[in-house]
């Protein structure tokens, strides 16, 4: 699975960057977080379970944009209702990890790069960003389904999807909900605050600590893993910012990253932090023209100082309950 997100991350990249679109090439980074999704089935499970990943994720990127078009107040109402809606199915249909984290931020990251700048102008075409992420996606499903070559893997037995997923509003479902709603709430009101264009990364903070089913102790850990993790990912993404490397490099680079990251996430989460964050930043300030910014980086770090303390805060308010 480390191999698959990390070719899923660099190749698109490496080949756009080759074919002289160095410009748009980091944007097919987006597609790659198909494949983070359904770790735990086995691979014909996986096949068909990742085209529904890639959907959500592009129909997440659709939305960002749509957003984006209409102004801050789309952007930040957007963010409101996916949380609470994205952590209600995630909770209903038992989705596992890494929970509804990742659509937050696919819409977030894909308002901010096409929305209208000072001039009226747009980072990045929407159609253009749009057809970037279907196709990433797509590339991504094929390196899910690229095990079944196998013969030892096509004769496995496939479990009915109401049995991998289990569908059931209980106990669990309703404290995600809950959570969710209280990060969504009072992330957006703080980025109101502070600055619009910055909403999805607090929620995204906070609904890493909360966005899966874990106790009071356990969410704690999280925060501070959280905040941690990206404090020293922060550094770490200055560092690469700045050294003079080809955008084709910089996508081996950040194929590297999504590798390390599923190799440690499971076992550490503030390490796998300290390999997400240089990740979306580099991202970002490809898209946005903030390459090497401290600034970014800075604010990204407050940003998960505030969601990490809100989603902690969320995780003592309310207690998990078994279904």
């Amino acid at each position: 699975m480390a191999l698959q997100a990390g070719l899923a991350m660099a190749v698109p990249i490496v080949v756009l960057a080759a074919s002289g679109r160095s410009d748009i090439a980091l944007l097919a980074a987006t597609g790659a977080f198909t494949v983070i999704y359904g770790g735990w089935l086995r691979p014909r499970e996986r096949a068909r379970f990742a085209p529904l990943v890639a959907l959500a994720l592009t129909a997440c990127a659709a939305g960002g944009t749509l957003a984006g078009a209409g102004g801050t107040i789309a952007v930040l109402g957007g963010v409101l209702v996916l949380t609470v809606v994205s952590a209600a199915i995630a909770g209903w249909v038992s989705l596992g990890p890494p929970g509804p984290v990742f659509f937050v931020l696919v819409f977030g990251l894909s308002a901010q790069v096409t929305s209208v700048h000072a001039g009226g102008q747009r980072a990045v075409d929407p159609w253009l960003y749009l057809a970037l992420v279907a196709a990433s996606s797509v590339f991504a499903c094929l390196l899910v389904v690229a095990p079944l070559a196998l013969p030892r893997y096509r004769r496995e037995p496939v479990r009915p999807r109401r049995a991998l997923f289990p569908r059931r509003w209980g106990a669990v479902a309703r404290t995600l909900t809950v959570r969710a709603a209280i990060v969504a709430v009072v992330g957006v009101g703080a980025a109101v605050a502070v600055d619009p264009e910055r909403s999805y990364w607090i929620v995204c903070a906070g609904l890493a600590v909360v966005g899966l089913p874990v106790g009071r102790r356990d969410a704690a850990v999280r925060g501070i893993h959280r905040t941690v993790g990206t404090v020293v990912g922060a550094a770490a993404y200055l560092a690469l910012a700045f050294l003079p490397v080809p955008v084709w490099a910089l996508g081996l680079v950040l194929g590297g990253l999504q590798f390390a990251i599923e190799l440690v996430v499971v076992r550490h989460y503030a390490l796998a932090l300290v390999f997400i964050t240089p990740l979306v930043l580099l991202i970002i300030g490809a898209a946005t023209g903030d390459g090497a910014s401290l600034p970014l980086a800075l604010e990204r770090v407050v940003d998960t100082l505030v969601g990490a303390a809100v989603g902690t805060v969320a995780a003592l308010a309310v207690r998990l309950r078994a279904d």
